[in-house]
């Protein structure tokens, strides 16, 4: 019997086209990237609309896609213009969205019900429930919490399969002793909101 969870995407992170060019020639599958505003990297020099079509172009070329972040909370008076960019990138070849706001991941499906949706880390899955409400949301895939134990994220992945998605989980990255998407210790300490892209770890 085929094992469906042997099938591997290894995905990094890019802050600059210096970063992807590394990513794509060290072997990477896929790449995420933030592009302008709403990504939790607001320190990175990240992409703009200008050169992002560009990184899909150069990823696609060597069969490897590229996921834009948005995954930051979004406020109100900002809900449309981070849309728009959504809509932007997605012109200018994006493979998918990682994306942390319900509210925004739902005028995805809207907007774009052709766009592969994927559930940040920053959604803050931590179990079954959280898997399934994000299979109700149209996500294609869901990002894990970092902080689940090996057993949690087969249990969890499971669950992922039965909706017909894919699941997520960090092989490397930042320790935090904060939840995903609930951390308010970079605030407290040092006025930077790490669920506004300016974590102080980071």
């Amino acid at each position: 019997m085929t094992n469906p969870y042997r099938s591997l995407e290894l995905l990094a992170p890019a802050g600059n086209m210096a970063c992807l060019h590394a990513a794509v020639q060290a072997g990477a599958d896929a790449v995420y990237l933030g592009c302008e505003d709403f990504n939790a990297r607001r320190g990175a020099d990240n992409f703009t609309l200008e050169n992002i079509g560009e990184a899909c172009d150069y990823a696609h070329l060597r069969g490897v896609s590229i996921y834009m972040t948005a995954n930051v909370a979004v406020m109100p008076d900002e809900a449309s213009r981070a849309l728009e960019l959504v809509r932007q990138a997605w012109r200018r070849g994006v493979d998918a969205f990682i994306v942390q706001d319900i509210g925004l991941a739902r005028e995805i499906r809207r907007v774009l019900p052709q766009a592969r949706l994927h559930v940040s880390t920053q959604m803050n899955t931590h179990n079954a429930e959280g898997v399934r409400a994000a299979a109700a949301l149209g996500a294609a895939r869901v990002t894990l919490a970092r902080e689940l134990t090996l057993l949690e994220i087969a249990e969890a992945s499971a669950v992922a399969h039965e909706c017909s998605m894919t699941a997520e989980c960090f092989g490397h990255g930042a320790l935090c002793i904060c939840y995903s998407g609930q951390c308010f210790m970079s605030s407290l300490i040092g006025g930077r909101s790490a669920n506004r892209g300016m974590c102080a770890q980071a």
